[in-house]
């Protein structure tokens, strides 16, 4: 595909790039393709991804190749980013790299005045999140302390708390320590939640050891 990207950068063409995601594959990315090619997009992204820790290749392909001058173009927020703190992620990188950022559905361009306020928006989305996780950790750790052990412990976890488990150990605020402390288990507990998460050669996500 010739490069035909609207603008240049250290003598490069700059590129549109579009990336469109669909959940399952019994849908169709003819909607988001059609909206992306009218934008103007040189070259679009698809992945057909369910879940949030669903892997998701055309959209790692798609920010190996981004250099500064380039734009990402989606046709809705939640194509790009299946969580908040995933989307604030990767706004992250694309202001880093000098990357510029269009929203079809809801109007956002980072390439216009009110371009910085919107990376400076999701920047305070971040710091709300880590905020709100650190007050409830707090809020956790002063309860399990004021119950004691007299409640005993439950004999498991049961699907909402072990969600809970994975999004503060996901969020790499909490130790696992403290997690075990907010959900009154042992550490061994919280370590069989995260063990599906697991690397080969026995480390969790974030480099805690099994013990």
């Amino acid at each position: 595909m010739p490069l035909t990207g609207s603008g240049m950068v250290y003598g490069m063409a700059s590129m549109v790039y579009g990336y469109a995601r669909v959940s399952t594959g019994d849908q169709t990315t003819n909607l988001q393709r059609d909206a992306l090619e009218k934008a103007g997009c040189d070259r679009i992204f698809t992945d057909v991804a369910s879940g949030a820790r669903a892997h998701r290749p055309e959209l790692d392909h798609m920010l190996d190749l981004l250099r500064e001058g380039d734009t990402v173009v989606v046709w809705k927020l939640d194509r790009l980013g299946r969580s908040v703190r995933n989307l604030v992620d990767l706004m992250t990188i694309f202001d880093k790299r000098g990357v510029q950022f269009r929203s079809l559905t809801e109007a956002i361009d980072t390439s216009t005045p009110g371009g910085t306020l919107v990376f400076n928006i999701f920047g305070s989305l971040a710091q709300f999140e880590r905020d709100l996780i650190r007050e409830r950790t707090r809020a956790g750790l002063e309860a399990a302390r004021a119950r004691g052990r007299k409640g005993g412990r439950p004999a498991k976890l049961d699907a909402k708390q072990v969600r809970e488990v994975r999004r503060l150990y996901d969020s790499k605020s909490v130790t696992v320590d403290q997690i075990a402390a907010m959900m009154h288990v042992g550490r061994s507990t919280i370590y069989r939640c995260l063990k599906k998460n697991e690397e080969p050669g026995g480390k969790l996500k974030n480099g805690d050891k099994h013990d």
